[in-house]
């Protein structure tokens, strides 16, 4: 929108923000952008302000090398070309709602003073959580949301070998990839049966082999119970009735949103305990504004309450925030989709949306469409398979997408989310006009792919059984199990009573199969499975299809 001069707050105001990262950081460069008249101070704990936190992982194993290369700005940077008053080593202690004041701690000098406010923005972000666990105060365990927290982890490794990672989120993966790509030895404990709870337990699979393949143990279905300090060494006590005794243990189960001074403050506070703010991102004071990870945000979706601690939803909040407070509430925040992707080894995984574990929670019915295709041309070299699995209601509203692969998943993802933002169907995903030559693409993207196989199956051309539903379907059907793939590949490895026919050689031996039957088809990704369906229900046969095919069927039961 243009500049509204007569709704905006343009005159000189004092704007206090707490917290000097993502959020608060971009709100405050914002502000500046909008106004050299305004007072921009920031109040930061720590050290720094504005770093890298998304990249604190890579500096441990050295895929970042230089340290300094994560501190995006400095309080001498901002100052010199925001015009910023940032002040490090400064907490903020109360707020002071009717005054309009905070009280405010320099932790070099233990001063106390207070600053009044026209606006207050509180970004303070989100602390790891650390369970009441027997030991859990152990100078060998860590935990990392900041620059001191990966240097101790960094000095670690330079003496240790064994690790222990609890959690199997994004924090949890990362980490462990990192210490195992610095050489070091990693148990990943994940109370779970997956990791990466954003995707669903088919496309977590495919981390799990990966893990394996890398020498990480993961130990899912597993909590932790308490530690014993022994030393030189941590002994980390599991629900299963083991132990690990390991140099160090890295927490990662997740963070809850800091919310002392708004608790405090007398602000309210949202259902999944994030404060509570508006479509403007106004807290309950209409003087304070709150943004990232400690805040309650409406999820895209469903308009259901959550909590979504990543860094785009938070730069966006900063950018709306700041030009609220200049312009007037112009601006609304209209929800988060969650959209995250994760670098795990050679593989990308990457979601959007909501998934499945959270559409069967709140009773929304949905289908799934699970398409495997190459990330371009497959007859230039260096071709790498993805599966892309999409989710969707009878009427074609995407709910979510998930992916995995080597190459090319967060384009993917990233159209889809974009097609969800633009209130795009199944129905229009065929339409995408995505670029084409062999070394990017193949003429039919796998989201167009993706698209035409939701369209066959909300036509009814073509009806699809996941694998979590498979053997019941097989059973209260008394189906067949049709294995369209070559002899080889049959002899490689199949599903447990299926007969094997070649979906070239399928249309000869049509005579030899009862119509009377149902049967359940799958080949190894699903475009020879398709084609099978089509002969069979074309010569009158009933026929469904294994969503994703054997390639997903082995990773699931391996």
């Amino acid at each position: 929108k243009p500049f509204n001069f007569a709704t905006s707050n343009f005159y000189k105001m004092k704007i206090l923000i707490v917290g000097g990262v993502a959020g608060g950081a971009t709100a405050a460069t914002r502000l500046r952008r909008l106004s050299e008249e305004n007072e921009v101070i920031i109040f930061e704990k720590g050290q720094y302000v504005s770093f890298a936190n998304c990249g604190l992982p890579y500096h441990i194993s050295g895929t970042i090398d230089k340290r300094d290369a994560l501190l995006l700005q400095t309080p001498e940077s901002l100052k010199e070309r925001y015009h910023l008053d940032v002040r490090i080593f400064t907490e903020v202690l109360s707020i002071y709602t009717d005054e309009k004041k905070v009280s405010v701690k320099n932790l070099q000098t233990g001063e106390i003073y207070l600053e009044s406010y026209d606006k207050l923005l509180l970004s303070p972000g989100a602390e790891p959580i650390k369970p009441p666990f027997e030991g859990i105060n152990s100078d060998k365990i860590y935990t990392l949301r900041n620059i001191p927290d990966m240097d101790k982890i960094v000095e670690k490794t330079k003496n240790a070998q064994n690790f222990v990672v609890v959690g199997g989120g994004f924090i949890g993966l990362e980490v462990a990839e990192n210490l195992i790509e610095a050489g070091k030895s990693v148990k990943l404990v994940e109370l779970g049966n997956q990791v990466m709870a954003p995707v669903d337990f088919d496309i977590a699979s495919f981390v799990h082999e990966k893990a394996k393949q890398k020498g990480l143990e993961l130990l899912l279905n597993v909590g932790v119970e308490k530690f014993n300090d022994k030393g030189e060494t941590i002994e980390v006590f599991l629900n299963n009735g083991t132990s690990v005794e390991t140099d160090a243990v890295i927490l990662a189960i997740g963070v809850k949103p800091e919310t002392k001074l708004a608790v405090e403050a007398g602000l309210e506070i949202g259902e999944t305990r994030g404060i509570l703010v508006n479509e403007f991102l106004q807290t309950s004071n209409p003087d304070i504004y709150a943004v990232g990870d400690a805040i309650e945000v409406a999820h895209f979706i469903n308009n259901k309450k959550v909590l979504i601690p990543l860094a785009w939803p938070a730069n966006r909040q900063g950018r709306i925030v700041a030009d609220n407070i200049v312009l007037g509430n112009q601006y609304k925040y209209t929800g988060s989709l969650g959209s995250s992707i994760l670098k795990f080894f050679e593989l990308s995984v990457a979601s959007t949306g909501l998934n499945e574990k959270t559409l069967k929670k709140f009773g929304i019915p949905y289908k799934t469409a699970i398409v495997t295709r190459g990330h371009h041309a497959g007859y230039y070299p260096g071709a790498k398979n993805m599966v892309l699995k999409l989710i969707f209601d009878e009427n074609g509203k995407i709910f979510g997408a998930q992916a995995v692969g080597e190459a090319g998943v967060d384009k993917r993802i990233d159209v889809i989310a974009t097609a969800i933002k633009g209130n795009l169907t199944v129905y229009d995903l065929p339409e995408i006009e995505i670029t084409y030559a062999p070394p990017f693409n193949s003429a039919k993207d796998p989201v167009n792919i993706a698209g035409y196989t939701a369209e066959n199956i909300l036509k009814g051309d073509l009806e699809m059984v996941n694998y979590d539903e498979f053997w019941d379907f097989v059973k209260e059907n008394n189906a067949v199990i049709l294995d369209v793939r070559t002899s080889k590949e049959f002899s490689g490895g199949a599903i447990e009573g299926a007969i094997n026919i070649n979906v070239d050689d399928l249309r000869a031996n049509l005579e030899k199969l009862d119509k009377n039957k149902t049967y359940a088809i799958y080949c190894q990704v699903g475009l020879r499975g398709y084609l099978a369906n089509r002969i069979m229900r074309n010569n009158g046969f009933r026929a469904v299809n294994l969503n994703g095919g054997y390639n997903l069927w082995s990773k699931v039961n391996s």
